[in-house]
């Protein structure tokens, strides 16, 4: 049987989602079904549904997160390049466990054939586009 995230919420059983780094207010955890090699997700510790709900302490201890475990990354990782960070909002949005959480993905030369738009490639047709002058 598949258990549901959600019922309990995963997120709010750090130690069952796994820690690589935590702070008071929040914690990282490298992600279950990665994009990337390193793709860690940054959860605040306080059940909140998403980005928008998070206080000002856990926006700067998430962002501190995020500084540190990046840089944790390029140390381990010398292939990594660049990052996509980037949090979804709501079921439409594609969220899927709803407790906050900021993905941070590692990016690679050559992981994808044509990088242009990064994160707007979360509606495919509109990830490529060319500039006019």
């Amino acid at each position: 049987m598949i258990r549901d995230p959600n019922n309990p919420c995963l997120f709010c059983n750090a130690k069952e989602s796994g820690i690589a780094a935590e702070n008071e207010f929040a914690y990282a955890s490298y992600d279950s079904f990665p994009v990337s090699d390193f793709h860690c997700l940054i959860i605040p510790k306080r059940h909140v549904k998403d980005y928008f709900e998070m206080n000002d302490e856990e926006l700067l201890a998430c962002n501190d997160l995020i500084i540190k475990i990046k840089n944790e990354i390029l140390t381990k990782d010398k292939t990594v390049k660049a990052f996509n960070i980037g949090s979804n909002a709501g079921k439409i949005s594609g969220q899927s466990i709803m407790h906050c959480h900021i993905h941070l993905i590692p990016r690679r030369e050559g992981d994808v054939e044509n990088p242009q738009g990064g994160v707007r490639s979360v509606i495919p047709k509109k990830q490529h586009y060319k500039r006019e002058n």
